[in-house]
């Protein structure tokens, strides 16, 4: 692996404009930071911009400087915009992705490609805002954007956002609605602005902020609110061609293999083991030449050249090895590999059953602490925010071990699994964690994924659960590319197996109560009942031969299509392991005491106890109750 270097030599000398004034049609003022090359305004260039609330003089200085001069100095003016009601730009911002915003973007797109030192061809970039922002504003399809490059961004603001996941709240829309008006309410730079004029900037802003997780928490179904900026809605209105990056230990996963599934336009996607930054020098490594790959895409598009990038592979994804579980992975052993297309012809499906015909329905307890274990929704920083070792967790579970494989299997793909469950409420949640599980116990997290029940056919339109009534559901994970290792079980312990665990874990828990953890009492008042009458995941089916495994999809479902890819590796089986194994690991989770309509009914109780957390533990209420079964012994039916 060679190591990354620092290049401050440019074919072109960079010139920088710390504060260029962009005027809105409305008459609204915007400052840009803008670096091109010195001779520009005598040999034109393309622009690609930036337009970010994160403030450019103190909020991404670090990662705009380590960015925006590289594409100057190989002849580009890049500009890094302040968005209306941020930073050094007057006005105000009442909400994320607004009509404003994006208009906003589209007059900057407009002002640039009408200078005197552009080309008339421009592109946009951004990583989570800006690379949610610059897909919506390709879908507005301004005629001068010609590519964009998102990082870390969504295609479905409700689905695969930080506000629900699966139907179920995310606290995180209380932990990034703080965090934004940290941002927003801060004042204007003196030396911009004035020394007059960034007061009554500044006030402007302070008696007009809102605090966003009011709005958020007024949309929780998947109404018209979210749908605007979800451009899973219209795919084919994104003409720009589209370059797609996210990493395995961020929180925006999916939207890579969405993008490159369904974007009509020129498309390529990117995924590394990486957190939520820039992968020229995210963590865990390894890092890539993100600048060398964004250049080659910006010359194809923005300048004619030929780089080579329309052949690069649709798809290419760093399969993770499988490591003990830890806080933090400074690095990630693994793999890069590439599929020509997506989805990959060269995989076949395949489904397993985790409930065996007959058996014996089996209870699902989960106290609210479980799901402790998850880490942060999505890490920011450079330490202890990943999952830990999920034992925890599995002890508060009902886990499924598979036989051993008798060669090591690729996960690259989304799981799901299909289930049919009946209730004795309203409303309840289940959580499916498939996870590797280590000679001497220790559980690593591959993927996870929740849902509402009142969801398992729709998010803009729920239905409340009959009590006692059979229900169709599909789970379906996050995206994933792990390598499980040679002589490992896969998923699927008995019914019975798991009854008696779970009988285990009541006497456990019934013990720390005597002990005297207070929490504990609050987590178990109450019960809810639930029977699972069908259960399967997918797997490989023989080694030697690449192999897709995808659930069976109900009719009515409405979640974004997904799949469970393993392949294994032809050629002489890997040497003989050490037992391991790949544990999914169901849980069911009532959400409140039995609200009487689908909503998600009141929070206060996972406000009390979670605040702050990200991770997708925050949805755990008080502890249900469900049973597994085969379809011929089951609850009522429907």
């Amino acid at each position: 692996m060679r190591a990354m270097k620092t290049v401050t030599e440019f074919p072109r000398k960079v010139v920088e404009f710390p504060d260029m004034g962009i005027v809105m049609p409305d008459g609204c003022r915007l400052s840009a930071r803008i670096w091109m090359p010195e001779d520009a305004a005598d040999n034109p260039v393309p622009a690609i911009m930036e337009h970010l609330p994160y403030r450019k003089r103190d909020g991404t200085i670090f990662r705009d400087q380590l960015t925006h001069p590289y594409f100057a100095g190989h002849g580009y003016a890049s500009i890094r915009v302040d968005m209306r009601g941020n930073g050094d730009s007057e006005g105000l911002m009442d909400d994320e992705y607004t009509e404003q915003e994006l208009q906003d973007a589209c007059d900057v797109i407009a002002w640039a490609a009408s200078q005197p030192w552009c080309n008339g061809n421009v592109g946009m970039m951004g990583i989570s805002w800006g690379g949610f922002n610059c897909l919506q504003v390709a879908a507005k399809q301004p005629p001068a954007l010609k590519a964009v490059i998102s990082l870390c961004s969504t295609v479905d603001r409700y689905a695969d956002d930080i506000h629900y996941k699966g139907g179920c709240l995310l606290l995180e829309n209380v932990g990034w609605a703080s965090t934004m008006l940290s941002y927003s309410s801060r004042p204007p730079d003196p030396a911009i602005s004035g020394e007059k004029r960034w007061r009554e900037l500044w006030l402007q802003r302070l008696e007009n902020q809102p605090f966003l997780a009011e709005v958020w928490l007024g949309h929780q179904h998947r109404d018209a609110y979210w749908k605007r900026g979800s451009i899973c809605e219209d795919f084919s209105a994104v003409k720009a061609a589209v370059l797609s990056i996210g990493g395995w230990h961020d929180g925006y996963r999916n939207t890579i293999s969405h993008l490159v599934s369904n974007i009509q336009s020129p498309v390529k996607g990117i995924v590394g083991p990486w957190i939520h930054k820039y992968p020229h020098y995210a963590g865990p490594k390894p890092a890539i030449g993100f600048l060398q790959e964004a250049l080659r895409w910006w010359d194809h598009w923005l300048k004619g050249v030929e780089t080579g990038v329309e052949a690069d592979p649709a798809y290419r994804a760093y399969v993770m090895d499988s490591v003990r579980p830890s806080r933090w992975h400074p690095k990630r052993p693994g793999r890069w590999v590439a599929e020509q297309q997506w989805p990959s012809a060269n995989i076949k499906v395949e489904a397993i059953e985790l409930i065996p015909q007959g058996a014996s329905p089996a209870i699902v307890a989960t106290p609210q602490t479980c799901g402790l274990t998850g880490g942060e929704y999505f890490p920011f920083t450079f330490g202890p925010e990943l999952p830990g070792d999920q034992r925890p967790d599995d002890a508060l579970s009902v886990c499924f071990d598979q036989p051993e494989l008798t060669g090591a299997i690729d996960i690259v793909g989304a799981p799901e699994v299909e289930i049919r469950v009946a209730s004795d409420r309203r409303q309840a949640n289940i959580a499916v964690r498939l996870c590797d599980v280590h000679p001497d116990g220790a559980s690593e997290l591959i993927s996870y994924g929740v849902l509402n029940l009142t969801h398992r056919n729709s998010h803009e339109f729920p239905e409340a659960l009959v009590p006692g009534e059979t229900v169709s559901a599909r789970v379906v994970l996050d995206q994933c590319a792990y390598r499980v290792p040679a002589d490992s079980p896969l998923l699927g312990k008995t019914v019975a197996e798991a009854e008696s665990r779970l009988g285990e874990h009541r006497v456990f828990f019934h013990r720390i109560r005597r002990a005297g953890a207070d929490a504990i009492l609050t987590y178990w008042a109450t019960e809810a009942a639930a029977w699972l009458a069908e259960a399967s995941v997918s797997r490989c089916s023989a080694p030697g031969s690449p192999t897709k495994a995808r659930m069976s999809i109900r009719p009515g479902a409405t979640t974004l299509p997904a799949q469970l890819m393993m392949s294994v590796p032809s050629g002489t089986p890997a040497a003989p392991m050490p037992r391991r194994a790949s544990r999914m690991v169901p849980s069911a989770i009532r959400t409140s005491p039995g609200p009487s309509s689908p909503r998600e009914g009141s929070i206060s109780r996972a406000l009390a106890s979670r605040m702050g957390r990200r991770s997708f533990s925050m949805i755990a209420w008080p502890r249900a109750k469900a049973a597994m079964s085969s379809p011929r012994k089951r609850g009522p039916s429907l």
